[in-house]
């Protein structure tokens, strides 16, 4: 199911029962070489990663002692109750003499173009939904994957070349081969069914599932908000088939190394105060989807120009900006 039939779908329920469709703009908060979920206490982490949200975000963000809510002093999402970190890996551009640039995020084109890139972030549901519990945490996709087949085990993580900033057709699991004149989105949609128990589990991902139809499985019967990603990567500047690689092929390649997109992963750390989301889904909130508008009274909100104050110096201090002769943590293309 692709962005437009998941929205038509959370719309499509019965009168009466819950249908929310929270949608919000955060700003990039960092970019950075840490992961506190994967690599916990490493730092540097081996590949680079954009990150928004609170700016509690850490090398170390151990669930049991790290309230999100209560450390962080700003957050880069519309709602001011909401200090989760919401992160992904970052792309670059791969030039014919193999030096490598990397391509900045832009606010999304759908209401969002004065945010100071980040991402587009959906709270998504059909039916009644329990919020995460304080510490909850998890991942979605396989930095590993390099073929469509495997890619295909989790239809859930796509890619639009954008023709203009409304498109929304011709999602794909790798990269786009052509020049996409409006930038590149990819699309993260997380699982929506939780075990009832585990906050987190060792591969990030076992406590939760995706549903079997319209149903979660016995072993995983809660179930929990559609966490869903928008991110718009502005390809633009890097247009010119001069720059590309001499046989025409694609020229992007993931901070960790993967050329192919399969690779396609997410990373989500829920940090959202008291019960603010379980209210935003109990009230049945319904975003604008092509504008700016938040309509959610039940949360306080702050404005996109607000959310770009709330930023981060990176930990690990490395160059990021011009042309580089490698990916930041020397990882290779393969």
């Amino acid at each position: 199911m692709h962005w437009r039939d998941l929205v038509l779908a959370a719309a499509a329920v019965a009168p009466g029962v819950n249908a929310a469709q929270l949608r919000f703009s955060c700003a990039q908060l960092v970019v950075d070489r840490i992961d506190p979920l994967v690599n916990p206490g490493q730092a540097p982490s081996p590949h680079l990663h954009q990150v928004v949200g609170g700016n509690a975000f850490n090398v170390t963000m151990d669930h049991s002692a790290h309230d999100m809510a209560s450390t962080a002093t700003c957050t880069s999402c519309m709602p001011l109750e909401d200090f989760s970190n919401y992160w992904t890996a970052v792309l670059f551009f791969r030039a014919r003499n193999g030096t490598f640039k990397r391509v900045s995020t832009y606010g999304n084109g759908l209401g969002y173009t004065q945010s100071n890139g980040g991402q587009t972030v959906y709270y998504l549901s059909s039916g009644k939904v329990q919020a995460f519990k304080p510490g909850f945490r998890m991942t979605v996709g396989n930095p590993a994957f390099r073929t469509q087949a495997q890619a295909k085990q989790n239809p859930s993580l796509q890619f639009t070349c954008l023709a203009t900033s409304s498109t929304r057709s011709g999602y794909r699991f790798d990269f786009p081969t052509g020049q996409c004149q409006a930038g590149i989105m990819v699309t993260v949609r997380f699982p929506t069914c939780w075990d009832g128990q585990n906050l987190d589990s060792p591969d990030h991902q076992s406590h939760v599932a995706y549903p079997s139809g319209s149903k979660c499985p016995s072993t995983h019967p809660v179930t929990i908000p559609q966490v869903f990603y928008e991110t718009y990567w502005n390809t633009q500047p890097f247009n010119d088939k001069s720059l590309w690689p001499a046989d025409g092929s694609q020229p992007f390649v993931w901070s960790f190394g993967d050329p192919t997109g399969y690779g396609n992963h997410g990373d989500y750390v829920f940090g959202w105060k008291g019960d603010a989301l379980q209210r935003a889904m109990d009230a049945n909130c319904q975003s604008d989807l092509f504008s700016d508008k938040v309509n959610c009274p039940t949360l306080k909100l702050q404005t996109i120009a607000d959310t770009n104050k709330c930023t981060m110096s990176p930990k690990i201090k490395e160059n990021l900006s011009g042309w580089l002769t490698e990916l930041p943590g020397a990882m290779k293309v393969a």
